[in-house]
């Protein structure tokens, strides 16, 4: 047997914040302005070009124009979500959109603009960018930051929690061999969401062509999670409806130039489930399922400009589109654009779940903050929505320090087990007869099976559900047996577990909500229809080997500060 030692590299800082993408890199660039404050930014990839923006984005999704105020997004969301929303958030986050897209611009965001000077929109929420360099901006944003140091290739995978109290975290680099202790005052969890959890549409070497990045893993969530924060509505899945086979977004198509859902008949069936989000997918999985299949974007009606915007567009954002009617002589314009929805994925920016957290962005954790993805309560945040969010868990997090709540709320502090002690082992023991790689693909197999996925028509019930989670346990109880070969096989296996986590929070989610209230987000073959009851946040806290489910009333308006233990 190997005995792989690792270099212990012990980092104190104010403020660390875990994930550079979009939330983190802009909290970073606000807590500049403290500089009193030691900010340390880690990043498991480098944030020049991580995260979700890390290719680029065509539009900003989150604007408010024409006349339209904060309030009429939030009703948008609620309308979006079935209600399922916590206003205090949703506002906060409409009433900074506008401000957070003009300092993108004077960064050097290209925004399209009209004769005019104003920005080129696409309906009232949404305004045209050309936003490949949108990424390197805000890094570029963060260096400039003299108080602000950069941790780039470091994976973060356990908190540092005493008495309730964040203190830290544990990480390794994926480059070396260095285990990271890190002590931090307050801690910004700014990591995005899950992918990954289930079985792609594409297999073997293109299972990477997903809607949601595949190197966002749920991190956040499962640190969270075994840290005792309280996590919110996780069964409230997104589903996104793309082009078939390259995954490609269907936005830019359906709203650049006004393409119809039709059917296979070449009936429009859009109307005929409804237009928010969940019933547009829900509208074409039904139509699949009583033969009227395949379902597409009907573009015949373009102009040859229009096509020629649409393959500029794709090659700014998802240039497999662009070849793939290329490559088969036929573009939009001749033959519509076949639609598909993707696997299940738990991402706080387009629906509303994530960490339970107040206004201010602290979780039920003291001391650790959440935005972005990762936060839950607040969907439809976009791009534009995580900056806000962003910025405002930075002021929050100043706020917490300049009035010393970190002394107050942490007590005796007892010595955490290192965390290098399992990375240790795994890089000593000898290879097995499982891979990372096969466990994962066994998990997304379950998943799909079992907890509503493409498999099944996203349905699932109480019987499968539970079967899934003995599954998954199951191959929880594996992970002792991986070896890594190295940091990067390391990476494979602790994304492995954090999935494993959000697997198990999320099947207790789903089984917590005895209703379908998002069609296909979240179809409960046992409870079909909406209920009553079921206008409530779904809370889960991880308690003594189990989740614990937490029924919340809604949080309607003003300000929410958290009054539990």
């Amino acid at each position: 047997m190997k005995n792989v030692k690792l270099k212990r590299s012990r980092l104190e800082t104010d403020v660390l914040i875990i994930g550079g993408g979009t939330a983190g890199c802009y909290a970073a660039i606000k807590l500049g302005a403290e500089k009193e404050l030691r900010v340390l930014v880690a990043e498991k990839a480098n944030i020049e070009r991580s995260g979700c923006l890390a290719a680029g984005v065509n539009a900003l999704n989150a604007y408010i124009s024409n006349g339209h105020t904060p309030a009429d997004y939030v009703e948008y969301a609620r309308k979006d979500a079935e209600g399922i929303i916590r206003d205090d958030l949703m506002m906060t986050i409409a009433e900074s959109v506008n401000e957070v897209t003009e300092d993108l611009e004077r960064r050097g965001l290209v925004i399209l603009k009209d004769e005019s000077g104003h920005y080129v929109t696409r309906g009232w929420r949404n305004v045209k960018i050309n936003g490949e360099n949108i990424k390197p901006l805000l890094a570029k944003g963060v260096r400039e930051q003299s108080n602000v140091t950069v941790l780039n290739h470091v994976n973060i995978t356990d908190l540092k929690v005493t008495n309730g109290t964040v203190h830290g975290a544990w990480g390794f680099s994926v480059r070396d061999l260095t285990a990271y202790d890190i002590e931090a005052r307050a801690v910004l969890i700014a990591t995005g969401g899950a992918a990954g959890l289930y079985r792609p549409n594409n297999p073997g070497f293109s299972r990477h062509k997903m809607w949601y990045p595949p190197f966002n893993t749920g991190a956040g969530y499962a640190m969270g999670i075994r840290a005792g924060a309280e996590m919110t509505t996780l069964e409230h899945r997104f589903i996104a409806l793309r082009c078939k086979d390259t995954i490609a977004p269907t936005g830019t198509i359906a709203q650049g130039v006004g393409a119809k859902q039709v059917n296979a008949r070449g009936e429009i069936y859009e109307t005929k489930y409804g237009l928010t989000t969940p019933q547009r997918i829900f509208g074409t999985v039904e139509e699949n399922r009583k033969g009227n299949g395949p379902c597409y974007l009907d573009t015949r009606h373009i102009t040859a400009e229009q096509q020629g915007d649409l393959y500029h567009a794709y090659l700014n954002m998802a240039p497999a589109q662009t070849l793939k009617w290329i490559e088969s002589g036929k573009g939009p314009k001749e033959q519509p654009v076949e639609v598909e929805g993707t696997e299940p994925y738990v991402v706080g920016g387009h629906t509303a779940s994530g960490f339970w957290i107040d206004t201010k962005r602290e979780t039920t954790v003291h001391g650790l903050f959440a935005a972005g993805d990762v936060a839950g309560g607040a969907p439809q945040k976009y791009v534009t929505g995580a900056l806000a969010e962003g910025e405002i868990a930075a002021e929050a997090l100043a706020g917490y320090l300049a009035a010393g709540r970190d002394k107050e709320a942490r007590g005796d502090r007892r010595e955490d087990a290192p965390a290098w002690t399992d990375y240790e082992a795994y890089l000593s023991h000898e290879p097995g007869n499982l891979t990372a790689e096969q466990l994962e693909e066994a998990m997304q197999k379950v998943m799909d099976e079992y907890a509503g996925g493409i498999h099944t028509d996203y349905r699932y019930n109480k019987s499968r559900l539970e079967l899934a989670d003995e599954k998954i346990k199951h191959l929880e109880s594996l992970l002792p047996q991986l070896a890594a070969d190295g940091p990067y096989g390391l990476l494979k296996i602790y994304e492995l577990r954090e999935r494993l986590t959000v697997c198990r929070a999320l099947i207790a989610h789903l089984l917590a909500r005895r209703e379908t209230r998002w069609h296909t987000f979240g179809e409960n073959a046992d409870y079909p229809e909406q209920s009553p009851e079921g206008c409530c946040y779904i809370n889960s806290r991880w308690e003594n080997g189990s989740f614990h489910i937490y029924r919340r009333p809604l949080v309607k308006g003003g300000h929410y500060e958290h009054t539990h233990p």
